[in-house]
């Protein structure tokens, strides 16, 4: 330790220069990784919100909540086998909303609840929905930058239902759009509205069953109704389009950040330990052990990542607060601490390279070069 140490304050600006590159790719690696968090956020926030272990949706939907129809009689019959209150319909539906007083059309993703129930979504502002009433909705609060407020009318473009804003929630959203709560009542006309002329009309349905049960319960359920399929949050979750490929790809730069990270610290750790060829060699003759040797150069590699990891983190909560709120950007406690320890210990592999060069060096062929 004390040889580490030394030999990084007497080289300032070696060890600084490295330093100051260990904290870009360190700053670059945990931006993008919030960044791919906050994105599969905003993607499924209102599917990983939902108080849901299990849904049942239809079979041959690729596990697709907008491609799915369920009955009332599919409902009935798992509320017989993991229990009424265990069980709730999710409408879901994407559609194109006009907000009164203005011309810009605004994607959203409708999503229909029953408000005493445990899916109902937790509101921030106005008056909470009610089974009573029709036409009132909730929406998520970034349709507030659209001019959106508390008493505005919603017209759908499709069938030109309209419903009146009595508030707003937070963090709801689906497939990067956000989210508008109805109840069934207002789901159940909306499928009226929207189906096709001359068609016969249409049974209650809705998207999904949201469940509250176990493994074994969901197996049993599956069992029991065999044209539907029985999925986990996560499952519902990388089913939502876009979702599986955008984290594929965010995933893929933040492994190769990982790796050009460690790359580029082996790289100047084994030029420097080439230059510094004969030293080692000079010490192995006094009788200095490889294993110090080594540890040495191990713990340069350790106290760089470290002090770079800390200085990254301070840049990226500092980053974080000057970003827009449009950004999706989420970097968890749990993420944080995940992806620091995995840049140390790609740090640490990238140093053995070094390790190894140092165990190679011959103590008499070092000090022949360094007297010739």
């Amino acid at each position: 330790m004390f040889l580490a140490i030394r030999e990084m304050r007497f080289a300032k600006a070696r060890y600084a220069l490295i330093a100051t590159i260990m904290v870009l790719v360190a700053f670059l690696v945990l931006f993008v990784t919030g960044l791919a968090q906050g994105l599969a956020y905003d993607n499924a926030a209102s599917v990983q919100n939902r108080n849901a272990t299990h849904f049942v949706v239809e079979q041959g939907s690729n596990h697709r909540l907008t491609r799915s129809q369920v009955d009332q009689d599919q409902i009935e019959q798992a509320g017989q086998i993991v229990g009424e209150h265990d069980v709730e319909p999710l409408g879901v539906k994407m559609t194109t909303i006009i907000p009164s007083g203005a011309t810009a059309k605004i994607d959203v993703t409708i999503l229909a609840v029953d408000p005493a129930g445990w899916l109902a979504p937790t509101m921030t502002d106005g008056t909470p929905l009610s089974d009573q009433t029709k036409g009132d909705v909730l929406v998520d609060q970034k349709l507030s930058d659209s001019g959106v407020s508390i008493g505005t009318i919603l017209t759908d473009q499709t069938s030109g239902t309209k419903w009146t804003v009595r508030g707003f929630v937070q963090n709801e959203s689906f497939s990067h759009s956000p989210a508008v709560f109805l109840n069934k009542q207002d789901w159940l006309q909306l499928q009226e509205q929207t189906a096709r002329p001359g068609a016969e009309p249409a049974t209650e349905s809705y998207s999904a069953i949201a469940i509250q049960a176990s493994k074994e319960e969901a197996k049993e359920l599956q069992a029991a109704l065999p044209d539907t399929d029985v999925i986990t949050k996560a499952e519902a979750v990388s089913a939502i389009p876009g979702y599986k490929e955008e984290q594929g790809s965010l995933i893929m730069m933040i492994v190769f950040l990982f790796v050009i990270s460690a790359f580029i610290l082996a790289v100047f750790f084994y030029v420097i330990t080439i230059q510094k060829t004969s030293q080692f060699g000079i010490l192995k003759a006094i009788g200095t052990r490889t294993a110090y040797l080594a540890k040495s150069v191990t713990l340069q590699v350790l106290v760089l990542s470290v002090g770079s990891l800390v200085l990254s983190v301070l840049l990226v909560q500092l980053f974080e607060v000057v970003l827009p709120e449009s950004m999706p950007f989420q970097l968890g406690v749990s993420t944080l601490v995940m992806t620091c320890l995995s840049f140390v210990a790609m740090s640490l592999a990238g140093s053995l390279f070094s390790v190894w060069k140092v165990a190679k060096i011959d103590a008499l062929d070092a000090i022949g070069r360094a007297s010739a």
